[in-house]
C-alpha cells in the first residue's frame, strides 16, 4: 500500500491543480476550433495538441520540461527563442506568394502599410498600462496579425512573453471571420462595398517578377536592417519561385521546410504555456490588448482606404484596406466573402491578396524597426 501510494504521489494526477487543468481545457479547445470549425487547423492543431502536452504536471529537474535544460522540449523550443523557425516559415511564405497583382496596382501597398498603425496605437496603450518598453513592443507587434513575426521580435526582446503573445496571434488570427467582418461593416457604406475593382489588371512582366525580390530585399533590408532574418528568407523564397530555373527547391520550400517548420513553431510554442509561468496578470492583458491591436489595424486599412478614395479618380474597395493585416490568406478571403455578401459578382480576392503580400512585407518592417530601436 506503501508502494502504491507513493506511485500516486508522483503521477501528474496528484500533481494537477486548476491551472494547469484550465490550460489543458484551452488546449482542447483550440483542437476542437481546428478540427470541427476549420479555424486555422494548420496553426491551431498542433498549438492546442502542445498546450495539452506542456501542461501535463511533472516533477522538476528530470530534464521532461520545456524549460528544463536538456529536455528534448527544450531543445526543440531553441528554433523558437533564437527565432529559427519564424525565419523557414517565411522562407516558405516567400515561396508561396505571388507579387503580380501587388506590381500590378502599386497603390494598394499604402493599405499594407497603413494596416500597421495598430502596432504604434497598441506600443502606446502598454506602456500606459506598465508594461517595460521591451515588453510593449512585443505586445504591440501583434496588431501585424502575423504569427510568425509576433514570436520573432518577443524572442528578441522580451522572451518571458513568447507564450503569450504567440497564443494570442495565433488566436486572433484564427479568429478574423468573427472579428474583421463587424468592423468592415461598421467603417463602410453599402456603396462603398459594392464598389468593384477592375477585372483587368496591367500585365507584370517575369522580368519584373525576378526584379522584384531583389529591390524588395534591398530597400526594405536597407531601410531595416534589423529585418534581415524574416525578410531575407522571405524574398529568397520568392526569387526561388518566379526565376523558373529552381522548381525543386521552389517546391521544397513552399511544401515540406514550411510545413515541417510550421509543425514544430506551433507544437513548441503551445508547449509553453506551462501553466505555472503562464497564467500570470500580464498574460491576461495581452489578450485584451491584443485583440484592440488586431481591430485597430483593421480599421486603419479600411479608414485609409477611404481617405484615398478622396483623391482617386478611379476609386477602390475600402474593404480592400482589412486585407493589409498579414494574416494571409485569411484576411484576404474574408474581404472577398464580405463583398460577395453585398454583390456576388464582386471579386476581390486577388486585389485583396496583393494588400495581404504588402501587409507581411510591412510588418516585418515594422518588427526591424522596434527591435533596433528597442535594443539601440
Amino acid at each position: 500500500m506503501e508502494l502504491a501510494l507513493d506511485f500516486l504521489k508522483n503521477t501528474g494526477f496528484a500533481m494537477a491543480d486548476w491551472r494547469y487543468l484550465m490550460m489543458i481545457l484551452v488546449g482542447i479547445l483550440f483542437c476542437y476550433l481546428s478540427i470541427a470549425k476549420k479555424y486555422e487547423p494548420l496553426l491551431l492543431l498542433p498549438i492546442g495538441f502542445g498546450i495539452i502536452i506542456g501542461n501535463i504536471p511533472f516533477f522538476k529537474g528530470f530534464g521532461l520540461g520545456i524549460y528544463e535544460d536538456n529536455s528534448v522540449l527544450h531543445y526543440l523550443y531553441f528554433g523558437v527563442t533564437s527565432g529559427l523557425y519564424p525565419s523557414i516559415v517565411f522562407l516558405g511564405l516567400g515561396a508561396m506568394t505571388d507579387f503580380s497583382s501587388m506590381l500590378a496596382r502599386p497603390k494598394l501597398m499604402l493599405l499594407g502599410a497603413a494596416a500597421q498603425m495598430g502596432i504604434y496605437f497598441t506600443l502606446l496603450s502598454a506602456l500606459a498600462l506598465g508594461f517595460t518598453p521591451q515588453e510593449a513592443a512585443s505586445v504591440g507587434i501583434i496588431g501585424g496579425a502575423d504569427g510568425p513575426t509576433s514570436i520573432f521580435l518577443t524572442a528578441k526582446l522580451a522572451p518571458h512573453l513568447i507564450g503569450p503573445v504567440a497564443i494570442a496571434a495565433y488566436s486572433y488570427m484564427a479568429l478574423i471571420p468573427i472579428i474583421q467582418p463587424p468592423i468592415m461593416r461598421l467603417l463602410t457604406t453599402r456603396r462603398e462595398r459594392l464598389i468593384r475593382m477592375p477585372d483587368t489588371e496591367r500585365h507584370v512582366s517575369r522580368k519584373e517578377l525576378v526584379f522584384f525580390p531583389v529591390v524588395g530585399v534591398l530597400l526594405c533590408c536597407f531601410l531595416a536592417p534589423a529585418s534581415i532574418p524574416l525578410l531575407g528568407p522571405f524574398f529568397l523564397g520568392n526569387i526561388l519561385k518566379v526565376s523558373g530555373v529552381v522548381d525543386r527547391l521552389a517546391k521544397t520550400a513552399s511544401s515540406a521546410v514550411i510545413d515541417t517548420a510550421t509543425i514544430f513553431l506551433g507544437f513548441t510554442v503551445g508547449a509553453s504555456t506551462q501553466a505555472d509561468v503562464f497564467i500570470t496578470p500580464k498574460a491576461l492583458g495581452i489578450f485584451f490588448l491584443g485583440s484592440i491591436a488586431f481591430s485597430i489595424a483593421t480599421a486603419s486599412g479600411v479608414l485609409f482606404a477611404k481617405l484615398m478614395n478622396l483623391f482617386l479618380k478611379e476609386k477602390i474597395n475600402p474593404l480592400l484596406g482589412a486585407a493589409g493585416v498579414s494574416a494571409v490568406p485569411g484576411s484576404a478571403r474574408e474581404v472577398h466573402l464580405t463583398a460577395q455578401k453585398e454583390d456576388p459578382g464582386n471579386y476581390l480576392l486577388m486585389h485583396a491578396m496583393a494588400c495581404n503580400a504588402s501587409g507581411v512585407i510591412g510588418s516585418a518592417i515594422c518588427a526591424g524597426i522596434l527591435w533596433s530601436f528597442m535594443m539601440g
